[in-house]
């Protein structure tokens, strides 16, 4: 039976302060600058649950770009060539729900596709980042 290691759950405590810092305020105050391009009220909820569910999905896969990449020379450029590429679906599917929901087509299947893009992430990125970052230390 596997248990939790305590490295997983620092990893994903770091990857939750992330979250807070910086997915959560977006989300709340991506409504307001929806009113600001006369976004529909039901665009705007559909605007606030698509960050809801796909700003965590970008918070672990840049976690586990960080931790690939941690203690590598041009690191940076690393990051971005390893995560970018991961964030296009999530980000795509994200303005796809809203569009959708805005020309009058239904969203749900965007929405379940960001879901169904979170649960694995969320349940695999802390185990992932604990082993790069066990690799990167030894």
């Amino acid at each position: 039976m596997l248990s939790p290691h305590p490295l997983g759950l620092l990893v994903l405590g770091k990857i939750v302060a992330h979250w807070l810092v910086s997915g959560l305020p977006l989300v709340a105050l991506a409504p307001l600058l929806g009113l600001q391009f006369d976004l529909p009220s039901d665009a705007l909820g559909m605007l606030a649950l698509s960050l809801l569910l796909g700003t965590p999905v970008l918070s672990c896969i840049g976690a586990i770009g960080a931790a690939l990449t941690l203690g590598v020379r041009g690191g940076g450029v690393l990051v971005a060539l390893l995560v970018l590429p991961l964030f296009v679906p999530v980000l795509v599917f994200g303005a796809g729900a809203v569009e959708a929901l805005n020309s009058g087509l239904g969203a749900q299947a965007h929405v379940s596709i960001l879901l169904a893009m979170l649960l694995p992430t969320v349940f695999f990125s802390p185990w992932a980042c604990s082993a790069a970052l066990r690799i990167a230390l030894e």
